[in-house]
């Protein structure tokens, strides 16, 4: 990554989130002018608050859906890169409000792509978008192997079929208005990006594993896991956001070559079930019985999901760097250390940097 983002214009869409707080922070640290356009955050005590963001960018607080808002916004903060990662990210709460899921998933995303069509047309210096969806977006078929980037999309529940279809509206505004075939009319290279379940300091999300733990722990309380023997593949939060910026490099530097869909998981030794994962948790915080299991009905989530991530390792030269136990070993001493005092923006550097150090 060297020198390349110093300088360099970004707007992030849905920055006051987790994933979102961590990737402005490693933009900001690499020198990138970040501008990042979201709701409020959710929790007072969220990682963007934490991390005291308003300070060191510029934060947009507003709607996705609002289109003349965004559109004002892309104007305004002439980014060359655009990172879209605003959404409604949770399977459970899409089951409640469907309606709010797609309004948000899938006219967020024609919103963003729009805005950045219409900035375009009016010869703005955008050179790269990067729609993050989920690996949650495929036709899961609950196969031993991982889903390669050219896999049918599907999606059982509301939120993983809207990032299907964010997948399909991406590929359409690809297909009709930043063709690569025609790269060099428009300048404007257009990918998503699929990854999930990570892990890392700072996420305070209602029904995830891992916050679900910590505030369990926190508490000293007992929690009751769901679907213990469901596997997914868990990776630090550092691993798909280093992807993201491998890729959106690649966009700005070489266009075409970087346009399609792109996987981001981790290897198949870090695929571990619900109930490895809260024993590892609990071992680590020093609480290892905190837990017991939950046979009650619950929606449909899916059991078995990895993903094929070759395309990324041969083209990006990307890799996973953190096993799932160091992930959860650096996720625990994350919560740890911000109790004892430590500043949250240093704690989420020190991690980026550990990570730079350990490729």
């Amino acid at each position: 990554m060297s020198n390349f983002w110093k300088g360099r214009k970004v707007l992030v869409t849905g920055h006051t989130g987790f994933k979102g707080s961590w990737l402005s922070v490693w933009l900001h640290s690499l020198g990138a002018e970040v501008t990042g356009y979201a709701l409020a955050p959710a929790h007072e005590a969220s990682l963007f608050a934490r991390c005291e963001g308003e300070s060191w960018m510029k934060s947009v607080i507003s709607d996705i859906r609002d289109y003349p808002a965004l559109a004002r916004t892309v104007r305004e903060a002439q980014p060359e890169v655009v990172i879209h990662m605003a959404a409604q990210p949770l399977v459970r709460h899409s089951y409640r409000a469907p309606v709010h899921t797609y309004e948000v998933n899938v006219m967020g995303t024609v919103h963003v792509l729009e805005a950045v069509r219409e900035a375009a047309l009016d010869g703005a210096s955008i050179r790269a978008v990067l729609n993050v969806t989920t690996d949650k977006c495929y036709e899961n078929r609950e196969w031993p192997w991982g889903y390669r980037e050219n896999d049918a999309l599907g999606g059982y529940d509301p939120y993983s079929n809207s990032k299907a279809c964010s997948e399909l509206v991406t590929s359409a505004y690809r297909s009709s208005y930043f063709n690569p075939a025609h790269y060099e009319r428009h300048g404007v290279g257009v990918a998503t990006a699929r990854a999930g379940n990570v892990i890392g300091g700072g996420d305070l999300s209602e029904d995830r594993l891992l916050p679900d733990c910590v505030r369990a722990l926190q508490g000293n309380q007992k929690l009751r896991i769901r679907s213990p023997y469901a596997t997914r593949p868990w990776q630090h939060v550092l691993e798909p956001l280093h992807g993201y910026i491998l890729l959106a490099q690649k966009l700005v530097e070489r266009g075409p070559a970087g346009a399609g869909a792109w996987n981001f998981g981790p290897d198949e030794e870090s695929v571990r079930n619900v109930e490895w994962v809260a024993a590892k948790v609990g071992e680590l915080w020093g609480n290892p019985s905190f837990h017991e299991r939950d046979d009650q009905a619950h929606p449909h989530e899916a059991a078995d999901l990895k993903l094929d991530s070759s395309k990324a390792r041969r083209e990006l030269g990307w890799r996973p760097r953190w096993k799932v136990e160091r992930a959860l070993e650096k996720t625990i001493e994350w919560f740890q250390e911000l109790a004892k005092g430590t500043p949250a923006k240093a704690l989420c550097l020190r991690q980026i940097d550990e990570y730079g150090r350990d490729g």
